[in-house]
């Protein structure tokens, strides 16, 4: 059975009644969902390709699949990368998730028609799959790249402000010391930094001016301090900075590698504020990119619905080429019962893969020895489902 979570294309041949079959399905599907959300039907239109060859036909009938496997892949990745752009916010998303700025079941089902302007229907049946195998494939390169630089400089950005956050033991301190916490161009002298435990910062101001030889009495300034440690400066000789860093490592005080440089400092802020507007500009730049290539690419895979449904059909049901569409949005809560109405409704059409056999003449072309590769897995009618986007 088909999932609860697309909306159903059907195919059947055209008979003489066939105007009427809309209206009658309607209303048959509308009385089984009384007691649950209508389910939504309408006429789907598929044109009359160049049918072609036996050969070709069961060629795209097992070549299909595969591309509309990938086409569905495609369309994912553009809404999770729409989803992953607007941090899951469903009312966003709804926003960004259209097909020619119109919702996906507007598209569907409001007057479908078969794009003739870009896939003329006077081209062979497999020049229209290269086509949009084409297509998606560039849309699917070209999402892959952009979302690819995108990521190298979030990535970079997140790091720089990851230095920005944490404790005085790890974080950045450009933010956090100025210049006139150092001393300036000592030739024997030089400022270290240490980040002191709250619970030890007794022991620091006991301990400090004994914790090497030739540290400067009385020295150490705190200069900043949060939940956790308290930065202290602390003036030494540079000849003995190797030993003063062995006293806080025993002493479990935690010496800062930092050395004050103007340019550095100026050096890190440019580059953050650069990585801060790249990121924000390549964000709206793969944003409308995935809006319009999840437009383009939805477009293009039901287009290859279409042309499946053409194809499964001529193997079905033989020639004439001519085939009625319907398309059915399924109320979830009654899927069965919708699915049970449909298979009713078409239950004459379950022979008809025979009947067309029994007829000879150029019906043949079609059946024969193909009749039981056709009669594998099939319901009375032909069926393609194009999942649902889940916005939620």
């Amino acid at each position: 059975m088909p999932s609860d979570q697309s909306t159903w294309l059907i195919a059947v041949p055209q008979n003489g009644d066939s105007e009427g079959l809309l209206p009658e399905l309607q209303s048959k599907l509308s009385q089984q969902s009384k007691s649950h959300s209508p389910n939504s039907v309408a006429e789907f239109a598929i044109p009359s390709f160049k049918t072609g060859t036996l050969d070709l036909l069961i060629s795209l009938s097992e070549d299909l699949p595969k591309q509309d496997t990938f086409f569905t892949n495609t369309v994912a990745k553009t809404v999770e990368t729409l989803r992953n752009l607007l941090n899951n916010d469903a009312s966003k998303l709804a926003q960004h998730i259209l097909v020619n700025e119109k919702p996906v079941d507007d598209y569907l089902l409001k007057n479908w028609k078969w794009n003739d302007g870009r896939y003329g229907v006077q081209k062979g049946l497999k020049e229209m799959v290269d086509t949009l195998n084409k297509e998606m494939s560039s849309i699917d390169n070209s999402m892959r790249a952009k979302l690819t630089n995108y990521n190298l400089v979030k990535g970079s950005l997140v790091q720089m402000q990851r230095k920005k956050t944490g404790n005085l033991s790890v974080r950045s301190l450009v933010d956090v010391v100025s210049k006139d916490d150092f001393i300036q161009d000592s030739e024997y002298m030089e400022t270290l930094l240490v980040a002191v435990p709250k619970s030890l910062v007794k022991d620091w101001n006991s301990k400090y001016e004994r914790m090497g030889k030739n540290v400067v009495p009385r020295s150490s300034k705190s200069i900043a301090s949060d939940d956790e440690y308290t930065l202290f400066s602390v003036i030494v000789f540079k000849r003995f900075h190797d030993d003063f860093a062995q006293a806080c490592r025993e002493n479990k005080f935690i010496l800062r590698d930092f050395v004050y440089s103007d340019e550095e400092i100026a050096k890190q802020k440019q580059e953050l504020e650069m990585a801060d507007t790249t990121e924000k500009e390549l964000w709206t730049e793969l944003l409308h990119l995935s809006r319009t290539n999840f437009s383009e690419s939805f477009q293009i895979l039901v287009h290859l619905k279409v042309i499946r449904l053409f194809v499964e059909s001529v193997l079905r049901y033989g020639l004439p080429a001519n085939y009625t569409g319907v398309v059915v949005k399924p109320d979830p809560k009654s899927v069965k019962k919708t699915f049970g109405v449909l298979q009713s409704y078409f239950s004459y059409l379950g022979s008809s893969s025979k009947r067309a056999n029994s007829k000879g003449g150029e019906n043949e072309e079609f059946v024969g020895e193909y009749q039981t590769l056709m009669e594998q897995e099939f319901y009375d009618f032909v069926l393609f489902e194009v999942p649902w986007v889940v916005t939620q």
